[in-house]
């Protein structure tokens, strides 16, 4: 069993299990009911996205010095205890059931999934490459 990192709105990949959403806020235009059939995700985990601070000064200047100022400022939202036992949680449920986890961004080595991917690794996940 294993956490893939996707994109959401991809098709799902063979046994991806629960696509879990971390992001701030549901996709613009898709009426609720359609949002697990149009493959955005099936649960919506917002506390684990990062702070609409810290994605609008990444948005402002997104150069190699701000993504990394962002990596340190996401690192510190996710040490939060509400994020931190999400996490927690995550990683151990990887060991018993396939799930993804994902965001809308097309770069996902600029997209906080990278980040998350990385957090969810150093709390024990196993994490489908």
């Amino acid at each position: 069993m294993s956490i893939s990192v996707v994109r959401l709105g991809s098709p799902r990949g063979r046994n991806e299990g629960l696509r879990v959403g971390t992001v701030r806020r549901p996709p613009r235009g898709v009426k609720k009911a359609d949002i697990a059939k149009r493959d955005f995700y099936d649960v919506w985990l917002p506390v684990v996205s990062p702070s609409p601070a810290l994605i609008a000064r990444l948005k402002k200047s997104p150069d190699d010095a701000t993504w990394k100022r962002f990596e340190r400022g996401y690192r510190a939202e996710m040490k939060k205890p509400e994020a931190a036992h999400v996490i927690e949680l995550l990683a151990a449920l990887s060991h018993d059931t396939n799930l993804a986890v994902g965001c809308y961004c097309e770069n996902e080595s600029r997209c906080h999934r990278s980040i998350l991917k990385k957090l969810l690794g150093e709390h024990g996940a196993e994490i489908n490459e």
